[in-house]
């Protein structure tokens, strides 16, 4: 069995019920963090590759057929020593398989119970089927990411899935394990993405609030419409990205461009003449590549950047030397866990282990019997 690791979360256990996507994100970032993660995937997929080797490091791994009476209750064996638990079926599931909230608090008042869904618990949508798209959709998150004169762009699966989903879980997951901790009671933690989408709007809607945002695509300083908040395309086809936001960034930026006295440039938040603006800079980064305009403004405090891919970023000197990106011996990247915490430095941990590798240690060392194991075998409850 994978050894301890470190971390504030070093010493709690938190049982993940078999998902994909934002639940195994979650699941992650508490191992990292030094939680026990133990995940239970179904028995038809023992001995196979975890589906994702990154978002499921750090884990140990039981098959148990949930469906059947003798695995449901095996699963609440490791209810009893877990500290926390996370399931991301449609409401309603984990009840029928005996493995709801109410079932496993009665076992152990003390559980964290965290639920990833997409649109709830409860409310019209709840039994409805979607995905991260569907969800930044309906919180109106997905309508202000664009063009004016095009359609929505689709900002992979972040907002979403990771960062209003599995991300938003965790932070629900630790809130509740220090509320336990303090008073002996468990949580039950209802995350859901459209609500985590919407939240991340908060400075958005407090902008609408003070007159500085229209609810509409593409015509704001943030959504790629300022001129000094948006991509170029360079002449080999790199891009560079341009963030200079406050006025003396804004003005080294045009000092590597030379344009300090261009009277069109004199007025940065002149919005009628942003499309001008935007117009010119766009010929002016065309003239030269990215690697170019790269040593341009390499030591100059203008907030433009060229923009990496995976391979690059990786390899960027400031990534490698805070150690942004891991390599693994089969050369495939993962992102370092984060946050850092100085007193209780954390580490990715071992790789996914294959679907099942830790069954009978884990099972064993929850007090089931050898004898018991060998019986939910004959019975096709374990793999």
């Amino acid at each position: 069995m994978p050894t301890a690791t470190t971390g504030p979360l070093a010493g709690l256990r938190v049982l993940e019920l078999g998902g994909i996507g934002p639940g195994p994100f979650c699941g992650m970032i508490l191992a990292d963090m030094g939680a026990e993660v133990v995940r239970i995937d179904r028995t038809a997929e023992a001995g196979r590759p975890a589906f994702n080797p990154v978002l499921q490091r750090g884990r140990h791994s039981v098959t148990l057929d949930l469906k059947t009476p003798e695995g449901s209750q095996t699963a609440l064996r490791l209810v009893d020593t877990a500290d926390a638990l996370i399931e991301g079926f449609r409401p309603g599931v984990a009840e029928r398989l005996g493995l709801g909230p109410e079932e496993c608090l009665a076992r152990n008042p003390r559980l964290v119970y965290g639920r990833m869904t997409g649109w709830g618990q409860d409310g019209p949508l709840a039994q409805t089927p979607g995905h991260d798209i569907n969800y930044i959709a309906m919180s109106g998150v997905l309508h202000a990411i664009g063009p004016a004169d095009g359609d929505p762009t689709v900002p992979l699966n972040l907002i979403g899935d990771m960062g209003g989903g599995g991300l938003l879980l965790a932070l629900g997951i630790a809130a509740g394990l220090v509320h336990a901790q303090a008073t002996g009671r468990g949580q039950v933690v209802d995350a859901a993405m459209t609500d985590g989408s919407a939240l991340q709007l908060a400075l958005v809607h407090g902008l609408m609030a003070q007159g500085q945002w229209t609810d509409r695509r593409g015509g704001n300083q943030l959504d790629g419409t300022a001129p000094f908040y948006r991509t170029y395309r360079c002449a080999d086809g790199g891009h560079m990205a341009v963030g200079c936001i406050e006025p003396q960034f804004y003005a080294e930026f045009l000092d590597v461009l030379g344009l300090s006295t261009d009277p069109l440039f004199a007025k940065q938040n002149d919005t009628p003449a942003w499309p001008s603006m935007a117009a010119r800079l766009e010929q002016i980064f065309a003239l030269r590549t990215r690697s170019e305009w790269t040593a341009a403004f390499t030591d100059r405090e203008a907030c433009t950047t060229p923009v990496l891919d995976f391979t690059e970023a990786a390899a960027h000197p400031h990534n490698v030397a805070r150690g942004t990106y891991l390599t693994r011996d089969d050369d495939f990247l993962s992102p370092a866990p984060a946050p850092r915490f100085l007193g209780t430095p954390t580490a990715a941990g071992h790789p996914a282990p294959p679907n099942g590798a830790h069954t009978d240690e884990i099972l064993l060392a929850a007090g089931l019997s050898a004898d018991e194991l060998a019986v939910l075998r004959t019975q096709g409850a374990i793999a």
